[in-house]
């Protein structure tokens, strides 16, 4: 499985920005979920979805602002990012584990994309 993230960019503080993770190979059922890392902070889970997209969850600091969809003819999942706030900023990830369902541990997903920059200014 390869996964690439896209779609990143700056944006103002209260703005929206949707990110994208591509994937290829093998996706029937893998799960996938949403990382960051700040520069000098360790990378922070945000949110996973399910392989039919039936059951999302979210990181405490996006819920209610950010929202992971995903659309399997494309093999694409989607990160929107709303209400954006100067301390989203960070480089995102997505990732890919046919195994786990709800978990926002980094080791429990075997694939990952190159990530993209998003920039919230103030």
């Amino acid at each position: 499985v390869q996964l690439q993230a896209s779609g990143g960019g700056l944006v103002q503080a209260g703005g929206s920005l949707r990110v994208s993770c591509a994937a290829s190979g093998q996706t029937f059922s893998l799960h996938v979920g949403w990382f960051r890392q700040a520069p000098g902070k360790e990378r922070e889970f945000v949110g996973h979805i399910t392989w039919s997209g039936a059951t999302t969850f979210y990181a405490d600091s996006v819920k209610g602002r950010f929202t992971i969809s995903r659309d399997n003819a494309k093999n694409t999942v989607y990160l929107q990012m709303n209400s954006l706030k100067p301390e989203d900023t960070a480089v995102y990830y997505c990732a890919g584990s046919y195994y786990t369902t709800h978990s926002p541990r980094p080791i429990e997903y075997a694939y990952w994309g190159q990530g993209t920059q998003v920039t919230v200014s103030s």
